[in-house]
């Protein structure tokens, strides 16, 4: 299985201390220049930066058609705009996103993506997590992921928590 991912899920799940999550679930995500860069870069010191710059299980993949990353700029920031492309260019059979607009370009390229709620589920369901409520709780005091009410009852509804 060919797992892209975007910044938002890797720097969430390391900040509260389950990044290994991905890696359970996926065994291993492939992650472009650019979000390499924003998280091991731009956060430098930061939840995630040592582990992806550590991993072998995060595998940094450069973009090799510049010309399709550069187009989705005009809609979406450069992590976004590399993690799609790279997902276009490997085939990819899934796609960590949680932006709005990321998600609109990538449905619009029939891609298949979830967000780190959807990663919560799946855990849940998979038996790696006996919580998604105490994990969507750390996640919403620790590392600020916002995430409306309604939005909240129906990811712990799902997991029948």
């Amino acid at each position: 299985m060919i797992v892209v991912s975007n910044t938002s899920p890797i720097l969430n799940l390391a900040a509260i201390g389950h990044l290994e999550l991905l890696q359970q679930l996926y065994r291993s995500i492939l992650i472009p220049q650019a979000v390499f860069d924003e998280i091991v870069v731009a956060g430098a010191g930061q939840p995630g930066a040592l582990e992806v710059q550590q991993s072998k299980w995060i595998r940094k993949k450069p973009v090799t058609n510049h010309t399709v990353a550069r187009a989705l700029l005009a809609e979406i920031d450069a992590g976004e705009a590399e993690a799609i492309a790279l997902a276009v260019e490997e085939e990819a059979d899934l796609l960590l996103l949680d932006e709005r607009r990321g998600r609109v370009v990538a449905a619009r390229l029939g891609l298949r993506f979830v967000g780190l709620l959807g990663v919560l589920v799946e855990a849940k369901n998979r038996g790696h997590i006996s919580s998604a409520k105490t994990i969507l709780d750390e996640l919403i005091v620790i590392a600020g992921f916002w995430v409306n009410q309604d939005l909240y009852t129906r990811v712990l509804q799902a997991v029948q928590e």
